[in-house]
Parts: structure tokens; C-alpha cells; sequence
């Protein structure tokens, strides 16, 4: 017997920071997307417990484990879509899929929300996106109107036929950001304001301009992801291009597949945007 779950992947465009002493309540407002690509977990029957998973390390699923009290063998197989600590929500995707396969192969009778909230538990715990698990339970472009873990927090979801193009230039530590008092400061004051401005126009056209602005205010753009917006934006058939909050990583966005691929830009990442429908 397997069980497998896929959960996308998240970019955020802008964002605030909404800390709170309970974890679930603990989270950030903001807008992201999610694509069709992410992490696909399968727990499967094994006569020993093993974990093969094809990037990084297991601390995400030790932690999700942690709420599961399971004493027979058994695998997990996780396979990461897109490269992790770039800003595309892949611990969240791990937790959010893992807490889903383990609680139906072992049939815990946990809700789908319940499920999110231990995914977001663990997000939390380890410094992760504080909004990306709940962001996944969306569809398409997504916006977060109230900070928490699924069931507190609330979205709303935009369906669109977009292709995306991503490319990433390594890692940012999600949690030296999101813990410095200073960054905080920074990101949440503008973060604020873009989703006021948003809220009164929730198109593509202005969460691109706004997700540009906001990586501008906040600095935290380094030079070869600026370089590479800069030429995305210059282009006529780009809709719109940013950084991916939080990963040193750039995102655009077109009508066609066709725009990327005759781009000229090497090692690109093309995909469309994620769709329950």
C-alpha cells in the first residue's frame, strides 16, 4: 500500500509580518502564487522505517513527525520539484504533503485543516515562510488577508492562465531575515501598504507592479537578481517581473511559454500557475 500527496510550490511577491505568541496565529499577510510544480510525498509499506528524499536535509520531516505517534516500519519518499532556501516554499510543500500522506496511510482522521496546522506548526518552529503552508491550500494567484495556519488565517484565491518563469541564484535564510528586528521593521511597513493598495485592484498587472516595489523598498535584491529584473521588465511580452520573498530568486511572468523559451536567458524555469480546477 501507497499513499501519495502533492503540494506546489509558493513564491511570495510582497508581505508582512505578523508575529503572534501562538504559533498558529503566528504568520504574514501578503500576496504570492503558487506553480505546478512543488513536492510530491508518498508514504508507502516497508519492513523498516527509511527516508529517501532527492535534496536536502530531513529536519522538516523529523519535525512533522514529531506529531504523528507511529510505531510500525514504513517509507518516505519525498521528491523537491524546485531547489530549496530560494524562496519557493518547499519546506512548507514537505510539511504540508508529509502531515496529508502520513494522516491518510495511517488513517489518523485528521482534517485536511488540521493537517495544514501541523505543517504550519513546523514552518514556524524551524523559521520557515510564515505564510507559505496556508498560501498552498489556495489556488492560483493568492492573496492573505489574515495571518495564521490554515482554519485561523484566511486567502483568497484568483485562478489565471499564466506562465512562469523562474530563476534562482541560491539560498537566502528565510529565518535571519524574518527574526531581525530591522528587516521586520522594513518589510512589514511596506508590506502593509502594498496589500491596502492591492485589496483596491487585485489584477496581475498590480500585484507585479507592487511585488517590483516592494523588492525595491525593501533592499533585499542583490545585484545579479536586480540585473536579471531589470532585462525581464525591458522585454514587451514579459507581463511583469520581481524577486521571490524570501530567496535570492526572480520570477516573471508571460501569457506565453513561448516569451521564456525564446528569451535567451539560460538555465530558466518554466511553469504555469497551479490550478484545483
Amino acid at each position: 500500500m501507497s499513499v501519495s500527496v502533492f503540494t506546489p510550490a509558493h513564491i511570495t511577491g510582497f508581505f508582512s509580518i505578523e508575529n503572534n505568541e501562538d504559533s498558529l496565529k503566528n504568520g504574514s499577510c501578503g500576496a504570492g502564487f503558487l506553480l505546478d510544480r512543488g513536492v510530491k510525498t508518498t508514504v508507502k509499506d516497508s519492513v523498516e522505517f527509511k527516508v529517501n528524499i532527492n535534496q536536502g536535509s530531513e529536519i522538516v520531516i523529523n519535525e512533522v513527525l514529531k506529531h504523528f505517534d507511529i510505531n510500525s516500519p514504513f517509507e518516505i519518499v519525498q521528491d523537491i520539484q524546485l531547489p530549496i532556501g530560494a524562496g519557493f516554499g518547499t519546506s512548507a510543500a514537505s510539511a504540508l504533503s508529509l502531515s496529508l500522506a502520513l494522516n491518510e496511510f495511517f488513517d489518523y482522521g485528521y482534517s485536511s485543516v488540521e493537517c495544514g496546522q501541523i505543517a504550519h506548526s513546523v514552518e514556524v518552529s524551524l523559521g520557515g515562510g510564515l505564510g507559505d503552508v496556508i498560501a498552498q491550500t489556495g489556488s492560483g494567484l493568492v492573496l492573505r488577508t489574515q495571518p495564521g495556519a490554515p482554519g485561523i488565517g484566511k486567502i483568497k484565491s484568483f485562478d489565471e492562465n499564466l506562465f512562469i518563469a523562474t530563476k534562482s541564484f541560491g539560498e537566502i535564510d528565510t529565518a535571519s531575515i524574518i527574526r531581525n528586528p530591522n528587516h521586520k521593521k522594513v518589510i512589514s511597513q511596506n508590506g502593509r501598504r502594498c496589500l491596502e493598495e492591492f485589496k483596491n485592484d487585485m489584477s496581475v498587472d498590480n500585484f507585479l507592479e507592487l511585488s517590483l516595489r516592494f523588492s525595491k523598498n525593501t533592499k533585499l535584491m542583490t545585484d545579479e537578481v536586480k540585473s536579471l529584473i531589470d532585462y525581464f521588465n525591458s522585454m514587451d511580452d514579459i507581463l511583469g517581473s520581481s524577486m521571490a520573498m524570501l530567496g535570492n530568486t526572480v520570477f516573471a511572468f508571460a501569457d506565453n511559454e513561448s516569451t521564456f523559451k525564446n528569451s535567451g536567458i539560460e538555465n530558466l524555469n518554466i511553469d504555469k500557475l497551479y490550478s484545483k480546477r
